[in-house]
C-alpha cells in the first residue's frame, strides 16, 4: 500500500493543473474530431474510386492508398513539419505559407492522411461485399456509375463500414498522442508528461491518462454503434435501438418466448 500513500497529495496537483490538463484535452479532442473528419472524407473519396471500373481512377487511387498505408505516422508527420515548408522557404510569395507553418493543421493533416488511406481500404472492401444481386440489378437498370452508387451501392456498404471505421477513429484517438512532439501544439499527453514532474509517471500516465483515453474511445465506440444502428434501420436491417439493447435482457420478449416452447 506504500505504492498509493502519496496519492492524496497528486490529487491536489491535479486540481491544481486542471487547467492546463483541460487545455490538453481539448486539443487531443479537436485533433481527432478534426483529423477523423478529414479521414472520413479522404476515406469515401479514395475508396470510391479504388473501387471504381475506370483504371484512370482506380490506379491512381491505389498508388496513392498503399503509398501512404506504407508509411508510418511518425515519418509522415517529419515529412509535413520540416521538408514541405523547404518549398515556401525556397520559393517566397506561394500562397497558403501560413497554412503549412500552422504546427496544429500539420497534425491533422498528418492523422487525416494516414488513417484516411487505411479507411478507403476499409470503404473499398465493404463495396465488393453488397450482395452480387444488387449490382446485377443496377446493372439491369442501367445505371451510371454514381447513380448506382449513390441510391443504391453506397447506402448498403455504408452500414457495413462503419465497425472497420469506428476502429480506425479509436485508434487515430490513440495516434494523436504523437501531437506531443509537434512545436506549439500541447496536446494531453504533452501535459501527462509535464505532470508526471510533481507526481510520476504511474499517476499521471498508468492512471489518469488510461482512464482518459478509456473514456474518449468509449465515447467513439457507443456513438459509432448507434451510427450503424441508424444505419441497418434504414435499411430494414435489425431491430430498433431499444430493442437491439434489451433482447439480451432477462425478462425480455425474446427470452420468455423462447423459455416457453
Amino acid at each position: 500500500m506504500d505504492f498509493f500513500e502519496d496519492w492524496s497529495d497528486y490529487f491536489e496537483v491535479v486540481i491544481n493543473w486542471s487547467d492546463r490538463l483541460l487545455d490538453g484535452l481539448l486539443t487531443t479532442i479537436q485533433l481527432t474530431l478534426y483529423g477523423g473528419a478529414l479521414a472520413f472524407v479522404i476515406a469515401i473519396v479514395l475508396g470510391l474510386m479504388a473501387g471504381s471500373p475506370s483504371l484512370w481512377l482506380r490506379v491512381p487511387a491505389r498508388i496513392i492508398i498503399e503509398f501512404f498505408r506504407g508509411i508510418s505516422l511518425v515519418v509522415l508527420l517529419f515529412l509535413l513539419l520540416y521538408v514541405l515548408p523547404q518549398i515556401w522557404m525556397r520559393n517566397p510569395g506561394l500562397p497558403f505559407e501560413g497554412l503549412v507553418r500552422n504546427t496544429f493543421l500539420v497534425g491533422v493533416l498528418a492523422l487525416g492522411i494516414n488513417y484516411g488511406a487505411y479507411g478507403a481500404e476499409a470503404v473499398r472492401a465493404s463495396l465488393t461485399t453488397v450482395a452480387k444481386g444488387q449490382w446485377e440489378a443496377t446493372t439491369a437498370l442501367s445505371m451510371s456509375w454514381p447513380h448506382k452508387m449513390r441510391r443504391v451501392i453506397f447506402p448498403q456498404a455504408w452500414a457495413l463500414m462503419i465497425p472497420s471505421l469506428s476502429n480506425l477513429w479509436v485508434h487515430l484517438l490513440k495516434g494523436s498522442a504523437i501531437a506531443y512532439i509537434i512545436p506549439f501544439v500541447s496536446d494531453f499527453t504533452a501535459e501527462l508528461n509535464n505532470l508526471r514532474r510533481p507526481t510520476d509517471i504511474w499517476f499521471s500516465h498508468a492512471f489518469i491518462g488510461l482512464v482518459v483515453y478509456f473514456l474518449l474511445a468509449l465515447s467513439i465506440t457507443l456513438l459509432m454503434q448507434l451510427l450503424e444502428t441508424r444505419a441497418k434501420r434504414r435499411l430494414g436491417r435489425g431491430a430498433p435501438l431499444r430493442q437491439s439493447t434489451s433482447a439480451d435482457q432477462p425478462g425480455s420478449t425474446a427470452t420468455t418466448s423462447g423459455g416457453s416452447r
